[in-house]
């Protein structure tokens, strides 16, 4: 993927459900989203530094900033806007780790060794939580490794079985685990069996696992799939594993129908990342120009949404 326009997102939580846990500083046990107040995210870290802070991200891979101090200061630049927007608003925040890209695969078309990926992703879930720790008492504020498709991410190119993911991106996932993360968040999946593996491998390692499915100007994955039957589908796989789904990197016009059209999948759906441009993932791809749609159109269709 060459680039992405998310212009404007935001975390929306829908249902109300109370956990208790006695462990801290994490969340793994107690996500403070799951009481239905509403959450923010970022406006899409990648994008951003490529189009509007002009970092040159090989591979649209942001993981290499935290091999250097300008990296990691353009990091904490991006998101500290966003925490005291979230701070002043008085809700909350997820905080995704840089690491869309860090999987093994990825890491070494840039030269990165296996051991080396495992330490980015460490890094990255220790330097997120040094910014969590910079607002304390301002709010909650989650601590989420975030993992990309293993190939690209408009399009299914690397199709995989279930078992098959868990096999590829257990690494990831156990390193976020370890490194303590409060959840993982699979963003822009293109199929059903990535998403699943995905999953799986974060019940393995006993970390609750967000899923988010992009899809096209149609409704429906990249794989042809409508985005209600693969959350279906996906559940039946992991045993309702996932807190939660989401859907990322598509503007609400080509989901808008099928979220209207109900359904029991649609209880599942508690994020929204849209984009503001309505262009497909083929002309985003061919795409010399940031095309940011219009703000203040996409918070209406936000509202709606919700």
């Amino acid at each position: 993927m060459v680039a992405t326009n998310i212009a404007s997102d935001h975390f929306i939580m829908r249902k109300a459900i109370v956990m208790t846990s006695s462990r801290n500083p994490s969340f793994q046990e107690a996500l403070p989203q799951l009481s239905g107040a509403p959450f923010l995210t970022d406006g899409g870290f990648e994008t951003s530094l490529i189009f509007h802070q002009n970092v040159e991200l090989p591979l649209f891979a942001a993981f290499v900033l935290l091999d250097s101090p300008d990296g990691r200061k353009a990091i904490a630049d991006y998101y500290g806007p966003y925490l005291e927007i979230a701070a002043a608003s008085g809700v909350g925040f997820i905080l995704e780790t840089p690491t869309w890209r860090a999987s093994r695969d990825w890491g070494k078309q840039l030269g990165y060794a296996a051991h080396d990926v495992d330490r980015i992703n460490r890094d990255a879930v220790a330097f997120m939580r040094s910014l969590k720790a910079e607002f304390a008492g301002k709010g909650p504020v989650v601590v989420s490794g975030n993992i990309g498709p293993r190939g690209d991410g408009y399009q299914p190119d690397t199709m995989m079985t279930a078992e098959a993911a868990r096999a590829y991106h257990t690494h990831q996932v156990a390193a976020f685990a370890k490194a303590g993360a409060d959840m993982v968040h699979a963003m822009t999946m293109t199929h059903v069996g990535e998403a699943a593996g995905i999953a799986l491998a974060a019940q393995a390692e006993g970390v609750p696992v967000a899923l988010s499915f992009t899809v096209e100007t149609d409704g429906r994955l990249p794989s042809g799939q409508p985005f209600g039957e693969a959350i279906e589908e996906t559940d039946a796989l992991t045993g309702e594993g996932p807190v939660y789904y989401g859907l990322n990197c598509a503007h609400p016009d080509h989901f808008r129908e099928q979220m209207a059209g109900g359904g029991a999948w649609r209880e599942r759906v508690w994020v929204l990342r849209a984009n503001a441009s309505r262009l497909s993932h083929a002309e985003l791809d061919a795409a010399e120009d940031l095309d940011d749609g219009n703000p203040h159109e996409l918070a209406q269709d936000y509202a709606a949404l919700r």
